[in-house]
């Protein structure tokens, strides 16, 4: 028998699976974890609200393809995550949740609330521990379907049955034993020859590359097979910048795609997703390129994804395998083909790549281009930081405007469309770089949601810097409401001053109204050791081309 609480038990068992950083709000059904946890050395992250705890740890996932854990309390402690487990659940990040729950004993508890079926509502997978003798296969079933299944898995664990004594000796196996090797997916040959009739048949091709291509190391092959079948290039928005500086490339598939772009989409005869969902705001619906055929080479292919038909051919591969695949038979076939590539069409598109949007506003004083001040970021910050983005009208310039960068480095907290995560994540991205070096791009009505984690930031010592795009409101429905020629008052609510309370919970702080003293306070940034944040006064009145062209009607 061991001489140990369960408890202290299942903290260890959490530091056997590589646990080193835990994000967590504790309350009575999960403080005795927590403290255990804390006195083995694991760096513990107390945030200020349950949502944000879980959300931090989803941003940890993304910057370090660690599984982030959280802890939550009973109850209400629980039902403020639902939420950040739908969103990592959407994005399939690998999450273990530690649910501290009410006492089995108690006649009543006012916190009493299953948490089976809203876990299910989320998407995340549940575990409900109430067997000591399972309690150690429980946990390393939960580290392992967040690897294996990607996504969040919430660990029930009641109060009263984590501070009994553990039965039996500690011998723990940690998941990372059982999991399978990594290993590369290769196609069917008869496959790669149905690929190849496509590409054969084809006039006018356009390759769609997501960030699978680049998790695979694929992109220089998608390079190579561009060029040889004349095709034009494109990125789903998660694998943005894989075609920077190349000859040919158009863009961001889908709704941030330029109006030259859903030209030449339309005139596509075959497209080849590489590693991208191809889902429904990648094909616009599936309007993008009505006229194509579509091959999609992926490692878990799906014929019906968010209500579309995805593809004719299904490849299901590593990106890099089937590429080089269908790279060598065409060398077999001694093919090359020129599709719609011109000089004049590469000149066209380099210029178009430059300027995203061209249109111009009338300055107005005390105010910046949001355009502007993303430019002037993109061509500020260091091309090998961390870039988190929230989710709102400032989004569709911040990632039309940024460039040149890794696409992993992208982390754009979007899955459930759900505004005000972004704080968090960029904590969590922040605490996973532990550099210093994660910009934060967010909105003013965003922050305000979950401003209080600036004192996390602040108390916990985390280098982050955060810009806020401050439009004084909701911009989104404002240029909505706009756009049906109704009020906007609704939706406006004034600027406030972020500097100051920034400032208040211990932070560095700036109001930008004019981009003339960036250089000189990143400088300071990067000399200190602390987080800080640039409140950017955006003018109100400038949509984003996205909005101009889906709210007005405008061609962009």
């Amino acid at each position: 028998m061991s001489d140990k609480l369960t408890y202290e038990v299942l903290a260890e068992a959490f530091i056997a699976e590589g646990v080193e950083k835990h994000f967590s709000l504790s309350g009575d059904a999960n403080m005795y974890f927590c403290h255990a946890l804390a006195h083995r050395n694991v760096e513990m992250i107390h945030a200020r609200h349950e949502h944000c705890a879980v959300a931090m740890a989803d941003g940890y996932y993304r910057a370090t393809g660690k599984v982030g854990t959280a802890s939550t309390t009973c109850g209400p402690g629980f039902t403020q995550i639902a939420t950040a487990l739908t969103m990592a659940a959407r994005g399939n990040i690998p999450l273990v949740v530690f649910a501290g729950d009410s006492p089995t004993n108690a006649s009543f508890h006012v916190q009493y609330l299953d948490p089976g079926p809203l876990t299910a509502t989320t998407g995340a997978h549940y575990i409900n521990i109430r067997n000591m003798d399972r309690l150690l296969d429980n946990v390393r079933e939960a580290f392992y379907v967040a690897q294996h299944e990607r996504k969040p898995v919430v660990l029930n664990v009641p109060v009263d049955f984590q501070r009994k004594p553990f039965p039996h000796l500690v011998k723990y196996r940690p998941s990372s034993t059982l999991l399978p090797a990594p290993q590369r997916l290769h196609p069917d040959p008869r496959m790669i020859d149905l690929a190849v009739e496509e590409i054969l048949a084809a006039k006018n091709p356009i390759i769609l590359a997501g960030r699978g291509a680049a998790w695979s190391g694929a992109t220089q092959d998608v390079i190579e097979l561009g060029d040889r079948i004349g095709a034009l290039f494109a990125t789903s928005l998660l694998g943005k910048d894989q075609f920077d500086n190349v000859p040919f490339s158009i863009g961001t598939a889908g709704a941030f795609a330029t109006t030259r772009a859903r030209e030449l989409w339309a005139e596509a005869d075959l497209v080849i997703g590489v590693g991208a969902g191809l889902g429904h705001y990648t094909t616009e619906g599936g309007y993008l390129f009505p006229n194509a055929r579509v091959v999609a080479i992926d490692t878990n292919p799906r014929g019906l994804f968010q209500g579309l038909r995805v593809a004719d051919l299904h490849i299901r591969s590593d990106a890099r395998a089937a590429v080089q695949a269908i790279l060598r038979e065409l060398r077999k076939r001694n093919h090359t083909h020129q599709g719609v590539r011109t000089n004049a069409l590469a000149g066209e598109l380099a210029t178009i790549m430059k300027t995203p949007d061209p249109q111009k506003f009338p300055p107005r004083p005390n105010v910046v281009d949001p355009r502007e001040a993303i430019r002037a970021l993109d061509e500020m910050i260091p091309k090998d930081w961390e870039i988190v983005t929230g989710s709102a009208h400032f989004f569709s310039i911040a990632l039309t405007h940024l460039s040149g960068r890794d696409c992993r480095r992208y982390h754009v907290i979007n899955d459930f469309g759900a505004i005000g995560s972004g704080l968090a994540d960029a904590i969590g991205v922040a605490a996973g770089k532990g550099d210093g070096k994660v910009l934060l791009i967010e909105g003013d009505g965003s922050m305000m949601m979950h401003i209080q984690e600036l004192e996390t930031i602040a108390r916990q010592g985390i280098k982050l810097l955060m810009c806020v795009m401050n439009d004084g409101g909701y911009a989104s429905e404002a240029h909505k409401f706009k756009a049906q020629g109704m009020d906007t008052s609704e939706a406006m609510h004034g600027r406030g001053n972020l500097e100051g309370v920034a400032r208040a919970f211990g932070l560095r702080a700036a109001t930008v109204k004019s981009l003339a003293g960036l250089k000189t306070l990143l400088d300071g940034y990067q000399a200190g050791n602390a987080g800080e944040l640039w409140d950017f006064h955006v003018d109100e009145e400038i949509p984003s081309a996205l909005f101009r062209r889906v709210h007005f009607g405008q061609i962009v």
